[in-house]
């Protein structure tokens, strides 16, 4: 066994690649057969070429343990030529029949050792989502290259097994995973660019992708495009970002008021799959980006749609309705109204109940919504409770203060401070009336008295009530209640994509990259909803994150064996599937042992 040099021409360009030859003897003639391609950049000196394939020989042969005189690089080479050589069965070794019924091997026992384990149970439920979807078809019908649809399809399922940048999936593929085995590619020799370049090419057939894929999901659910759900969401940058023109500052929903942010607008239908997505500036206000988005869409007119109070302005419902779509929004008006004895009482899917009660603008036009859950009035009585307390303590803590040397006690200061106390009570300060009793020049504080008056309509006097606001006036109180709850549990769904697959944060420096890291996310987020839709007709509802944790807890390992004969034996196969494995494979339909066995003899 040795290695070669050649020089190679593709388009016009020379280059040299890298081949694991070996000699082989047929009759009177000796041959020399090419075991594996290493590539183009391969790294190891040629100095230490020859102790390499020994070491190759040794790995083959059985002696696992490492050598002293062996540097840690050349092991790690050794090892991953090692692997793809069993995996393909490439080194002229006599290989055990592919699918025996009983096969018994005489073995030393004591010579077991394990090792390469690699993940395999999410890739192969994303491969499964994927073909499902038609998109490994789809992305060589558009003309990507192999070498790039590997890398996408790496990309994307690695977003949904560990999210991460493009770099922790680089490592994650070629280090962690058995993907490389499903497909038939090594990921350890991939070069750190080529999947930059693949989320070029996702990015450059976008709306060829986008849409089949819905349109494709609609048609394996026997689904029909009916509520239209649209959200926001943004993610922010590590770093600057000077060369991104998208990249401001603005609301961070994580926080992340240091860094410049980029937005994703989505518009989901109601069975959760995404129909559209579109990258806007960090800074953009929710409701100057709807009509921008449905016109895009081409949504039918008299598609319902469903946003939340942040996108609901006055505007945005004004504009639907003149552009005859149907809505269904939270209201934003402030004060809650709510008639117990008018309000229809329903079971939620919990058990628990709900009291609704519907009401007709003066003009017939619009519908409002009053809901009340004793569930929501407990959570908001603790919330205010919880500020209220904090409020009361701070003045009290400072009217305790008055009392005491080497305090400001003017009343302006005093009155400033109550100020600031207000600013930052959450709202809670509205609900007491707060006096100060003075000295006799008027000047001086000596105590702080406050009285909770709550504000009629408010949280205080109406905990668990919130209103919806429709121009869907003939529904009835409990078709309304329902289809806001089936959105907001889309929205529940669709809050994975931020939370599970990797959304946040952005490392890239070039504008199309940055997009493109999102595009992987919203594909990956797909395949997530193909894979949790087919589960959920078996009664399974775990979140994705339940799922991934149970899948990736199978791996892909080789055993090796010596033979009473002196001959090796290398078997690769798959852990066995724990029975919460199994379950999630049969919903599926899928093999309970991926990649399935492959044993050969050294």
């Amino acid at each position: 066994m040795f290695i070669r040099r050649t020089r190679t021409r593709s388009i016009g360009e020379r280059y040299f690649t890298f081949r694991l030859v070996r000699s082989e003897r047929t009759g009177d003639q000796v041959r020399q057969r090419t075991l594996l391609n290493l590539g183009r950049h391969f790294d190891i000196a040629p100095s230490e070429w020859p102790m390499l394939c020994r070491r190759i020989d040794e790995l083959l042969a059985g002696q696992l343990p490492l050598p002293p005189d062996g540097p840690p690089a050349l092991e790690s080479h050794a090892q991953r030529i090692t692997a793809l050589l069993l995996a393909g069965e490439r080194i002229g070794a006599a290989s055990s029949p592919a699918s025996p019924r009983h096969d018994f091997q005489h073995v030393d026992v004591d010579s077991l050792e394990l090792i390469r384990p690699r993940s395999v149970g999410v890739e192969h439920a994303g491969l499964w989502a994927m073909d499902q979807l038609g998109l490994r078809t789809r992305l060589e019908a558009l003309g990507i290259g192999a070498s790039l649809r590997t890398a996408a399809i790496g990309s994307i399922i690695a977003r949904m097994a560990r999210p991460g940048s493009e770099r922790a999936t680089r490592r994650w593929l070629g280090e962690r995973s058995a993907l490389g085995e499903l497909l038939g590619v090594d990921f350890e020799t991939m070069g750190p660019m080529r999947l930059y370049r693949a989320s070029d090419a996702l990015m450059a057939h976008r709306e060829a992708i986008e849409h089949p894929l819905f349109d494709r999901a609609m048609d394996l659910f026997d689904l029909h495009p009916t509520v239209t759900l649209y959200d926001l969401t943004n993610t922010y940058f590590e770093g600057e970002a000077s060369g991104q023109p998208n990249a401001r500052r603005g609301h961070s929903k994580d926080q992340r008021t240091d860094c410049p942010l980029l937005t994703l607008g989505l518009v989901l239908d109601a069975s959760g799959f995404v129909r559209r997505s579109q990258v806007f500036a960090g800074n953009v206000r929710e409701h100057h980006t709807l009509a921008q988005m449905l016109d895009t869409l081409n949504a039918p007119h008299g598609a319902l749609v469903v946003m939340d109070r942040g996108i609901a302005t006055e505007d945005r419902v004004r504009w639907l309705r003149e552009h005859q779509y149907r809505s269904l929004v939270v209201s934003r008006e402030r004060t809650r109204h709510f008639d117990a004895d008018a309000a229809l009482s329903i079971e939620t899917a919990s058990q628990h109940r709900v009291h609704l009660h519907k009401v007709l603008s003066d003009d017939s036009q619009e519908a409002r919504l009053y809901c009340f859950s004793q569930a929501r009035a407990a959570k908001e009585r603790a919330i205010v409770e919880r500020f209220a307390q904090r409020f009361e303590a701070a003045l009290a803590r400072l009217s305790e203060g008055l009392s005491k040397p080497r305090t400001h006690k003017r009343t302006d200061q005093v009155w400033q401070r109550i100020g600031r106390l207000k600013e930052t009570s959450r709202g809670i300060a509205q609900h007491y009336d707060i006096a100060l009793d003075t000295d006799e020049t008027g000047e001086r504080a000596i105590a702080v008295r406050f009285t909770r008056r709550p504000l009629p309509g408010s949280m205080l006097t109406h905990p668990g009530v919130y209103c919806l606001r429709t121009n869907q006036t003939d529904w009835d109180e409990s078709t309304l209640w329902r289809t806001y709850f089936t959105l907001t549990d889309i929205e529940a769904v669709f809050r994975s994509l931020k939370s599970e697959l990797g959304l946040r944060p952005i490392y890239h420096h070039k504008p199309i990259r940055a997009e493109g890291h999102l595009f992987i996310s919203v594909i990956a987020y797909q395949l997530v909803q193909v894979v949790r839709r087919r589960l959920r007709q078996t009664g399974q509802c775990a979140s994705w994150t339940t799922l991934r944790r149970t899948l990736e807890g199978q791996q892909r390992i080789t055993a090796t064996f010596r033979r009473a004969d002196g001959r090796t034996l290398h078997v690769r196969k798959a852990t066995r599937a724990e029975p919460s494995q199994q379950a999630i494979y049969e919903a599926l339909g899928i093999n309970h042992a991926p990649g399935g066995i492959r044993k050969t003899l050294v």
